[in-house]
């Protein structure tokens, strides 16, 4: 039932409004003359009739304008009788007049281009002149006036009810929709694939409500200004002037629309087969992603920089294809845009092309995936986020570093990840020091390998192994290689080990020294720390032998 009042009450202003602009605005729209159809005379803005004929020296336009403007002085002066508006005719003219002064006179010609007689012609305007000044007088008495003030406060109150039956109906039709989600309103599915979700579908269908509210809204107030000017005569030629604008711009738009329906046809055919084509390949790239659909070759982790890349593909196809169908495709304003946007992009795009390139390049060569620690040049951290054009890394510190693609192709990338992840075999991490060769190497790998047990994140097994890596000549270098597949906390695992070494090698007895070290012994204190040595340890004396 509302909605029935809410559409009848719109037809009802509409229809008003595109009635009475014509019986307000006169029998005749045009008020510009021509040679062929003559020059009007105007009383308040409205065509009373026109002139044909030159009279004498006198052309058709200097008559008519005369003619006005002895009218509209008549009508001005209240003091002037209607009743005294008469005709006199003479042998070859018939003048209209009013106390003795000539409003109008008409001649043979006239008649004849009126295809009238003389005096039919001269009754016919001198009923038109009486009855349009006594109209022009009455909408300008005190009543008429204080008429218009009250049509114009009964408009404005419908258009303040129309507004307020709007916004409770409204919400209760956005409500009965939001009632129907999942129950009326269904979901579009093939099979287990949901294409388009019923809250999609409500969601639309309230959207496309809410664009008719608007235009509603827009049309009443559009029809409301000019319908509350055109009460009062002051302002009934702006209202007169605002209403051909809107009938003018509502005309223009409806053939433009109606020549360009067969573009818009083409143009929603190829923007919804784009839509559903790119639905399908999220569809297709999203089960690869989760395994559910494989192909030789193609990695799970290619399926959304794969898709990224397609769907920029399908809609840069769509845009070349819509492109002839736009509205002033071919005008040279939309082409200098375009020839300025294309140099605009080949001058700037130089570094972005070629961060892009590199974007793919290291996608489809799986250098790095998200989370895995690797070191770029000398920067060591997580892959945080990668992009087509740049990587982001946080380091152990939280820092996070951004690196163009391009920079990133250019150098060596080390991944302590990759390999677990991929083949799982664990990385191996080593450690070197060393060693005077006074310390049995046999307890030196002792020492490692406890160390090496003796450290958190570490694997058992495969079991760490020492390699004796040089014999220089001051001392021999031990290499410590360990498993771990805790590549996140290399820093935290390296500092556990470098401690526990140092713990294992004050416990037997072991000075870890520069290679470069040099003491004489004799009188001087042991490098390991006191805890680690005897308590009845005392620091030797000097030697003296005899010779």
């Amino acid at each position: 039932m509302r909605r029935k009042l809410r559409t009848f009450l719109i037809i009802v202003l509409i229809t008003f409004s595109v009635i009475i602009s014509p019986v307000v605005y006169g029998r005749d729209n045009d008020i510009n003359g021509d040679k062929i159809d003559g020059y009007p005379v105007i009383l308040d803005d409205q065509t009373l009739f026109k002139i044909q004929a030159p009279t004498g020296s006198f052309s058709p336009e200097e008559r008519a304008n005369t003619i006005t403007t002895r009218l509209e002085k008549f009508a001005e002066d209240n003091s002037l009788s209607i009743e005294s508006i008469k005709l006199e005719t003479q042998e070859n003219i018939t003048s209209i007049i009013a106390e003795d002064k000539i409003l109008a006179t008409l001649t043979e010609e006239d008649a004849n281009a009126a295809r009238k007689s003389r005096q039919e012609l001269a009754e016919e305007y001198l009923e038109i002149i009486k009855t349009s000044i006594s109209q022009f007088r009455e909408e300008r008495t005190l009543i008429a006036r204080i008429f218009s003030l009250i049509w114009t406060v009964i408009a404005t109150l419908s258009l303040l009810l129309i507004f307020k039956l709007m916004d409770l109906i409204f919400p209760k039709i956005f409500t009965l929709l939001e009632s129907w989600k999942d129950t009326v309103i269904p979901s579009c599915r093939i099979q287990n694939v949901n294409l388009i979700s019923s809250s999609q579908v409500t969601d639309s269908l309230i959207g496309f409500i809410k664009l008719i509210r608007v235009i509603i809204v827009l049309l009443i107030l559009f029809l409301y200004v000019p319908f509350i000017l055109s009460f009062f005569p002051l302002t009934r030629k702006i209202s007169k002037q605002i209403f051909e604008y809107i009938f003018k711009a509502i005309l223009y738009i409806s053939e433009s629309v109606v020549d360009y329906i067969p573009n818009i046809f083409m143009i929603g055919l190829i923007a919804v087969s784009t839509y559903y084509i790119i639905r399908f390949s999220k569809f297709v790239f999203r089960e690869l992603e989760r395994g559910n659909i494989t192909i030789p070759g193609f990695y799970q982790d290619w399926a959304t920089p794969t898709y990224n890349i397609i769907q920029f593909l399908i809609i840069a196809l769509a845009a070349v294809i819509v492109f002839p169908y736009l509205p002033g495709f071919n005008s040279p304003a939309f082409q200098g845009i375009s020839v300025f946007l294309g140099i605009l992009f080949s001058l700037g795009s130089t570094s972005a092309v070629a961060n892009t390139v590199g974007g793919i390049i290291l996608i489809y060569t799986r250098a790095f995936q998200l989370g895995d620690r690797v070191q770029i040049d000398d920067i060591i951290g997580d892959i945080e986020d990668k992009t087509l054009l740049v990587t982001r890394i946080r380091t152990p510190k939280n820092v996070i570093v951004t690196l163009p693609n391009a920079t990133v192709l250019n150098s060596n990338v080390v991944n302590f990840s990759a390999s677990a992840r991929e083949t799982g075999i664990p990385l191996i991490i080593c450690t070197t020091i060393t060693l005077g060769y006074d310390v049995p190497w046999r307890k030196v790998h002792q020492v490692l390998l406890a160390a090496a047990d003796a450290t958190d994140s570490l694997l058992k097994d495969p079991q760490p192994f020492v390699l004796q890596t040089s014999l220089d000549d001051f001392y021999v270098s031990y290499e410590l290689n360990v498993y771990t597949d805790k590549t996140r906390k290399l820093f935290y695992i390296y500092s556990d080990l470098h401690q526990n070494i140092q713990d294992q090698c004050n416990e037997a007895d072991i000075e870890i020294l520069s290679p470069h070290y040099s003491a004489l012994r004799d009188g001087n204190q042991n490098t390991i720390p006191a805890n680690y040595l005897p308590k009845d340890y005392q620091v030797p004396g000097f030697k003296i032998e005899k010779m």
